[in-house]
């Protein structure tokens, strides 16, 4: 199957890192895949890499033509079966296939990762939501149920060839460590996270990510003098060896759709601390598979935190039946399956086989 996959996108974010896995995904399960994507320093070499051809445009606002102009040709040379785009100003800029254009019939399927609004998805045929409740939002304003599925996002359980040594990070050996990944933005609520951590002397807070809240976050960590066990680590692209190295992942969001990062801690059997952000709330069951606190309630991060360091049986049991839900709901070879089985039953459906 040809699928021409399409994202304009920031320069990084969970976003971003799930489109980049997914276009590789579906290369290495024998689709012809072609991308089209902003350029950017991580994502283009990381897709071209992988042998991926990757065109660049510049996915401006409402006075950008060209890139829709420049996607009808590419869509020309293609002739992709499936047109897969990401977030509203892809699925904006995506020109609707047209009845005697010249162009062989493709279907321009959205995946939806939030609660966008609808009025940017007029030229979408079907569309693909990452949890049931972005399916329920489509259905609630106005999409027929039969043009939307839900398929879980994926953790790939990368091979780690160069293991996160502590000493790198000034960390100390013995000492616990707990992980966060995610961009550096208020709706992730890094804040809340270093308040935990200047109550809990002795245990050591690694942040992966960049972004715009970057000075906010080194303020509050100078202002609570907790500089030496709080580490900004800037955006990684070693996701694996970091939740290896780690004892314990928290995922602190205010705000959050789906949120990966919660199946990345399942797939590398790390016990998980999660707030009840719309994402995890509908997947993570608490005291089973990750302890659940409510948003911005520093008290209860720190107790869950406390908990899973004290109690190495909670602990073992959280890896346990997370990874359990890993292999029976997030694998890369499930969610590409039910992404392949989506596209060619819509086909038939729509009498384009």
């Amino acid at each position: 199957m040809k699928i021409l996959e399409v994202m304009a996108g920031a320069e990084h974010g969970g976003a971003e890192t799930a489109f980049v896995d997914m276009c590789v995904a579906f290369a290495k399960a024998g689709q012809e895949i072609e991308v089209v994507t902003r350029d950017n320093d991580s994502r283009v070499p990381a897709l071209e890499k992988e042998g991926l051809r990757v065109h660049k445009l510049p996915f401006g606002g409402r006075m950008d033509f060209y890139t829709p102009w420049r996607m009808k040709k590419i869509i020309r040379e293609f002739r992709p079966d499936i047109v897969q785009t990401w977030m509203a100003r892809a699925a904006a800029k995506t020109p609707k296939w047209a009845k005697g254009g010249g162009i062989g019939r493709y279907l321009i399927v959205s995946r939806l990762g939030g609660y966008y609004n609808i009025k940017y998805f007029k030229n979408a045929d079907y569309f693909t939501t990452i949890t049931p409740d972005i399916r329920r939002h489509l259905m609630d304003h106005g999409v027929a149920g039969e043009r939307v599925l839900h398929i879980n996002n994926f953790a790939d359980v990368e091979a780690v060839e160069n293991p996160v040594r502590r000493a790198d990070l000034a960390t100390s050996e013995n000492a616990p460590v707990v992980l966060a990944l995610g961009r550096l933005h208020p709706s992730k609520a890094f804040d809340t996270l270093i308040k935990v951590a200047a109550q809990m002397e002795g245990v050591y807070f690694w942040i992966a990510g960049e972004g715009p809240q970057r000075a906010e976050l080194e303020k509050l960590i100078a202002d609570l003098n907790v500089g030496a066990r709080v580490k900004l680590l800037g955006w990684r692209e070693d996701r694996a060896a970091l939740l290896q190295a780690a004892n314990i992942c928290v995922f602190p969001s205010r705000y959050e759709p789906f949120g990966t990062v919660f199946v990345q801690a399942w797939a590398q059997k790390i016990p998980l601390v999660t707030t009840n952000a719309d994402g995890p709330r509908q997947f993570v069951r608490d005291g089973e598979d990750g302890l659940v606190v409510e948003i911005d309630n520093v008290e209860q991060m720190r107790a869950a935190i406390v908990k899973i360091i004290d109690d190495k049986a909670l602990a073992a049991r959280l890896v346990q039946n997370g990874y359990g839900r890993y292999l029976g709901e997030f694998t890369k070879e499930k969610t590409v399956l039910a992404y392949l089985d989506y596209f060619r039953e819509i086909r038939a459906r729509e009498k384009v086989v």
